[in-house]
């Protein structure tokens, strides 16, 4: 008799079939790999310029704010400990 799962001993569930989507070894890696890139969708040149510029921002903004607090710790340190 086999045993059906229940809600209370979940281990019991099969594990999802993995096996139809193994790749052929005729294929290999790089033949794999190359089915999974003609599946990306690329961005078009406006989204690249626009995130790029958007992701130059925060980096900037990040880096400055780090900068300020730096120097604020280092003033306030001088001010505390001369």
């Amino acid at each position: 008799m086999a045993s059906t799962p229940t809600k209370e001993n979940p281990q019991e569930e099969s594990p999802p079939n993995l096996d139809e989507e193994k790749p052929s070894s005729k294929k290999g890696f790089f033949g794999s790999t190359l089915d999974e890139l003609k599946l990306v969708v690329w961005p078009s040149r406006q989204q690249l310029f626009s995130e790029s510029i958007a992701v130059i921002l925060m980096v900037t903004l990040s880096a400055a704010t780090i900068a300020a607090v730096s120097r604020f710790y280092s003033w306030a340190s001088s001010q505390i400990f001369r």
